[in-house]
């Protein structure tokens, strides 16, 4: 077998996984508002059953009720037991085996308004209002609360269990002299610092069967935290857990209040399995069973990472998410066929902390969160269509619109495949993205779709196809700024930058912060440019999710590239950019200055004339329809391929 390692069982306790790949616990908004399982639940942990998936660990289940954000799964009341047995019926039925993360969210119980906070130190929000410290007889109630919890989670039928002890939620908050400032039997030293999480999982193991595994997410350390944890003395800690019948450490990393954050859902901007010496060191350290997680994407690294020897377990979670076949499909040697996670982060950590969104997604699988209303329905009235445009708005249309069984014909008028894709692959620390669309690509020739490169869609292409549907896929093109002098020859746009058509030298400004012109400036850093940011907002990355906010900008500060916000452009000359700051009018001096303020859709009027014209149907996808995010490229594809 390729992948020996990967795809070799392990026994823990009495329990027996078939493989080493387990889909950890991550954030879903799934449930249902009163905090049942929902149906959506089920569907989407069934999906990763089925398609290989050891153990899947569902996902922070409040084990106190007054703390219980909404959506979220619970565990506190004996309400929940029903359908958490269903869903673990489900999990089993599908072929796989069922964890459940207990879990009291300290802090990130914020997340629901109408939830107590619980903190191990009072913390001011506000002149007028502080926090509270959770007093002696909640720290009490706690522990109590976990031990019903584990008792509610046997009876539902889960075959393992995971307490939650990072992250900075409460059994971290406790632990970490960085959060911890009590001066009672609860903080201080380290014994008094032990004794909330070590009582808790004391409560949790006295009320599992003995042939039960006990598994503990904990941070390798903290980071960017004051007086926080070290290794060693998470090491030290581990040690003790163990004694209280810890079998398998779920090594992670990071916290909500800090940088630090870019470490539990690492974007594409952390490389690969960043976290994975620490893991080994702890697991060599304490002789714990471990898993390792953090930006595992691919089954080759995930089988070397066993074969040397460095974990014993592989948490693959957004790996599954972009593709909820993965384990099948490497265990069958279809490497090529995975739909790959690619860091962007704008689906997973995106979905989840916005608010006005209601559950997570992905851009490389606009399936998750909707498996039932996204199974595959083949045609029974197969139709050609022809799609303008091989970005990867177009490549998702004509995926599945071939797996559907339609007659796709996709045509690109450049030599490339990928689209502005292939442009964002270019910026540093990206070239997981260009890969990815790559993939597509070369699975759409593969599989046997229609690709015909070179080929622009023009009404008379249309007139001799005689196509019976039309999807416009032609992407954006960069907005000219329209000030005096962005003509000029040292006056470039940011995609013909990336795309290495224009070799700016020198001092170069870049005009936009945005997440392109940021990626621009990284990009030009990186060739030895010096580089400004002129941006009119007041912050540069305005258009970047959270967590990718505080890696890109973090690249930049290190880059040493200056920023200037609040700062308007009115007109470029030879050697300089003449700004506009408070009222101020001042010249840039530079050698080049590169445009990056936005895009807007290719003109497509005369082929839906030609559309109208011939009684074609006519759908518009992606940036052709409005310059956004990839994500909405891929989803409208997506929709679009299902409805035809």
């Amino acid at each position: 077998m390729r992948f020996k390692n990967l795809f070799s069982p392990i026994k823990i306790r009495d329990l027996t996984l078939k493989n080493r790949i387990v889909m950890p616990a991550m954030g879903t908004k799934f449930a249902n508002e009163d905090r049942t399982v929902s149906k959506q639940l089920i569907d989407y942990h069934v999906a990763r059953a089925e398609g290989g998936c050891a153990l899947n660990i569902v996902e922070v289940a409040s084990v106190h009720g007054p703390s219980a954000p909404r959506y979220f799964v619970a565990v506190y009341d004996d309400l929940f037991i029903p359908g958490l047995k269903e869903l673990t019926d489900a999990i089993h039925e599908a072929g796989g085996k069922a964890s459940l993360q207990l879990w009291q969210g300290g802090l990130a119980a914020s997340f629901d308004e109408q939830c107590q906070i619980l903190l191990p130190s009072p913390m001011p929000i506000s002149a007028e209002y502080t926090i509270p410290a959770a007093t002696v007889e909640q720290i009490a109630e706690i522990v109590e609360c976990y031990g019903q919890a584990t008792r509610r989670a046997v009876e539902a039928g889960f075959d393992s269990l995971e307490v939650h002890g990072a992250h900075n939620y409460m059994f971290h908050s406790f632990l970490s002299p960085g959060f911890n400032h009590r001066t009672d039997e609860y903080g201080g030293s380290v014994e008094n610092r032990y004794r909330f999480p070590l009582a808790v999982l004391k409560a949790v193991r006295d009320n599992m069967p003995e042939g039960m595994p006990l598994f503990m997410r904990i941070g390798a350390h903290d980071d960017f935290l004051e007086n926080g944890l070290s290794i060693e003395e998470v090491i030290d800690f581990c040690k003790r857990a163990m004694d209280m019948g810890v079998d398998v450490l779920d090594v992670s990393r990071g916290n909500i209040v800090t940088a630090a954050i870019q470490f539990e859902v690492p974007p594409i901007d952390l490389p690969r399995g960043f976290n994975i010496e620490n893991a080994a060191r702890i697991r060599k350290e304490t002789g714990c069973l471990t898993m390792g997680v953090g930006r595992i994407n691919d089954p080759e690294f995930a089988e070397d990472l066993l074969a040397n020897d460095k974990i014993d377990l592989v948490a693959m979670g957004r790996a599954q998410l972009a593709d909820a076949a993965f384990c099948l499909k490497a265990e069958r040697g279809e490497v090529d066929d995975i739909r790959r996670c690619i860091g962007c982060n704008q689906g997973c950590y995106d979905g989840f902390a916005d608010k006005s969104r209601p559950h997570i997604t992905c851009l490389m699988n606009p399936a998750v969160g909707r498996e039932a209303e996204c199974m595959l329905k083949v045609t029974d009235a197969p139709k050609t269509v022809l799609i303008a445009g091989g970005g990867p708005a177009g490549l998702e249309a004509a995926l599945l619109l071939h797996e559907r069984g339609h007659k796709p014909i996709l045509c690109e008028m450049s030599d490339r495949l990928g689209g502005q894709f292939l442009l964002a692959g270019e910026a540093p620390r990206k070239l997981e993205m260009k890969e990815a669309v790559l993939a597509m690509g070369a699975q759409a020739i593969r599989v046997g779709v229609d690709v015909r490169m070179k080929t622009k869609v023009t009404p008379e292409l249309i007139e001799s196809i005689k196509p019976d549907v039309v999807i416009n896929a032609i992407g954006a093109k960069p907005m000219i700024l329209p000030v005096p002098g962005s003509d000029l020859p040292n006056v470039a746009d940011s995609h013909d930058v990336l795309d290495g058509r224009v070799r700016p030298e020198g001092h170069v400004i870049v005009i936009g912060g945005g997440l392109v012109g940021l990626e621009a400036a990284e990009y030009l850093c990186a060739k030895g440019c010096k580089v400004t940011i002129v941006e009119m907002l007041d912050e540069i990355g305005a258009d970047l999710g959270d967590i990718r906010k505080v890696s890109v900008l973090g690249n930049i500060h290190g880059a040493c590239i200056d920023v200037k916000t609040k700062t308007k452009v009115i007109e470029i000359t030879g050697n300089a950019v003449r700004v506009e700051h408070e009222g101020q009018t001042e010249d840039l001096a530079c050698d080049y200055a590169v445009i990056a303020v936005g895009a807007k859709p290719r003109d497509g009027k005369d082929l839906e004339e030609a559309c109208k014209r011939l009684g074609i149907d006519w759908y518009v996808i992606g940036d052709a329809l409005e310059a956004r995010r990839a994500i909405n490229a891929i989803y409208e594809a997506n929709e679009v391929a299902r409805a035809i």
